[in-house]
């Protein structure tokens, strides 16, 4: 009874009965609502606060960013099917605002997508197409459920693009509040709802061990110093029987990418991911090779033991 009467208080004023159907449509950041709604952020604030304390929505901090999503399924699905019956003119107006913050999102986007884009062609012209890579992701996923999905070091959010329509959820992680920026908006273009992004370290992971079927390091392993411990975290999360599937360059010589790229690792050998899979309990698979350039992009697969504890 106590928790029906804060939840109805809570949602028993104009402006947070806007903000929930707003975050229905999509998580946003408190700067983003106070936007949509016209109001200071301070004011939007305090709304939010009621509403987090009713437990019908929920904050999640993105470096000096504070993004805000929906409660508990449990606690949120009644109201969304009485928001349902409701077909309020602010309502209406609210979404319409809410698509200019979308298109300043994917402006955003786009620019710094164009600023990095000649040192990205430069990359990919020394490797085999970005299509070929996916097609043997997917491939070496192929035999078995993605089910719940990690992809560490997630960057714009590529790998969820590609997998997490088969996946039962997925959350991504990195350390760039831009790039989670980013991720969000192709997560939200590409109609995912079952995804959860955020900030953390890819060698000290803010997940629970066992949270994962599927674990995904995708062309990031080259940034770490320590890669053995990426890939010890990494094996942290996956339950028993999970796959861990990492993505890299073979060895390779082109040392301006340590300036140029901030690369921490001039590629991998088989042999280096075979002794980090071991340590970490992971039984490896006979490694990929996709050959087409200067880079040769590798792909190592690796499975926990089924009777993983």
């Amino acid at each position: 009874m106590n928790q029906a009467l804060a939840i109805f208080a809570a949602l028993a004023e104009p402006t947070r009965l806007r903000i929930f159907g707003l975050l229905r449509a999509m998580e946003l950041a408190i700067g983003e609502l106070a936007l949509v709604l016209g109001q200071s952020q301070p004011r939007v604030s305090r709304h939010v606060k009621i509403m987090a304390d009713a437990g019908i929505l929920r904050r999640r901090r993105e470096g000096a960013w504070v993004f805000l999503g929906l409660g508990d399924a449990a606690v949120v699905a009644p109201l969304l099917a009485a928001l349902d019956a409701w077909n309020g003119g602010e309502a209406v107006a609210d979404i319409a605002r809410l698509a200019a913050v979308r298109a300043e999102r994917a402006r955003a986007a786009e620019e710094y997508f164009n600023a990095h884009a000649a040192e990205w062609d430069a990359m990919r012209s020394l490797h085999v197409a970005e299509s070929e890579v996916e097609a043997a992701i997917r491939a070496a996923l192929a035999g078995a459920s993605v089910g719940r999905l990690v992809d560490i070091g997630t960057g714009t959010g590529r790998m969820i693009a590609l997998l997490g329509g088969a996946a039962v959820r997925v959350t991504g992680v990195d350390r760039s509040p831009e790039m989670l920026r980013l991720a969000r908006e192709k997560v939200f273009s590409a109609g995912l709802k079952n995804v959860e992004l955020h900030q953390g370290d890819m060698a000290a992971l803010p997940l629970p061990a066992g949270c994962a079927d599927t674990a995904v390091i995708h062309q990031v392993l080259h940034y770490a110093p320590a890669p053995e411990a990426v890939i010890a975290e990494a094996s942290r999360l996956l339950a028993p029987g999970g796959r861990l599937l990492v993505v890299d360059f073979a060895p390779h010589e082109h040392e301006e990418f340590r300036t140029r790229h901030a690369h921490a690792r001039l590629g991998f050998s088989d042999a280096q991911m075979a002794a980090w899979f071991a340590a970490a309990g992971l039984e490896g698979a006979p490694p990929t090779a996709l050959a087409g350039g200067a880079l040769t992009v590798k792909l190592w697969l690796g499975h926990a033991s089924e009777r993983k504890t």
